[in-house]
């Protein structure tokens, strides 16, 4: 094992015990993946987060073989679908919010009840049909819910945030939290107003820019970490 290869595979880990801490998720229900190599690396199922060592994330190729005992998430399906489909994305996050999940009982997408939803791509955070968890038929869902978004709920299960890095996708689930929160609290008081497409295309602009640091700056950070 590189060095590259360990630091990336303690990224994953840690991000693992991040969904924890944030509250986006409990136990072992989530998963992570991540692009590298010729394939991806992806969590393992079934081995509580805190006893999570760089050995157990499992690399997996394209066409679903790994080397190892340590079985892969249950749910490698919809990650390697995404990351196959998806160029433009590195990094797969599940979870299973409370709040995010709720909605997807309801089967609702999440409209655009604040201008921050413009983090998964669009408009609206779109709610994949119910299909049995790790199954073909709920990667080929996620896949197609996810066109032109970085972001979806899969009706009754929970939540998938997709992005160039563990660490943007990891933030992006929480947004998707924050959302679903947002969206839950208005819908006692009727149908909740959203913003137009429009309004959320000029979201999409200013976030080319929003929260970026000048090139000095960034640099400084990245030398202090």
């Amino acid at each position: 094992m590189t060095d590259e290869d360990r630091a990336l595979r303690t990224e994953l880990l840690e991000a693992c015990r991040s969904m924890n801490r944030l509250g986006i998720n409990k136990g072992t229900a989530g998963n992570i993946s991540v692009r590298h190599g010729d394939g991806f690396l992806i969590s393992p199922t079934g081995i509580p987060y805190d006893k999570l060592m760089p050995e157990h994330v499992v690399a997996m190729n394209w066409d679903a073989t790994f080397a190892g005992d340590v079985l892969p998430s249950s749910e490698w399906r919809f990650h390697r679908d995404i990351l196959r489909a998806r160029p433009d994305l590195n990094a797969v996050v599940h979870t299973h919010s409370t709040q995010a999940t709720s909605v997807s009982i309801l089967g609702h997408d999440i409209p655009a009840v604040h201008y921050s939803i413009a983090a998964a791509g669009g408009p609206s955070i779109r709610c994949a049909p119910y299909e049995i968890f790790g199954s073909q038929e709920l990667a080929d869902r996620v896949v197609t819910a996810l066109e032109g978004r970085r972001a979806c709920l899969m009706a009754h299960h929970g939540v998938i945030a997709a992005h160039v890095s563990i660490a943007r996708a990891l933030a992006l689930a929480v947004t998707v939290e924050e959302l679903a929160t947002q969206y839950l609290l208005c819908l006692p008081l009727g149908t909740p107003p959203v913003l137009s497409e429009a309004q959320i295309a000029d979201v999409l602009v200013k976030f080319k820019t929003y929260g970026q640091q000048t090139p000095e700056v960034q640099e400084g950070l990245r030398q202090a970490s």
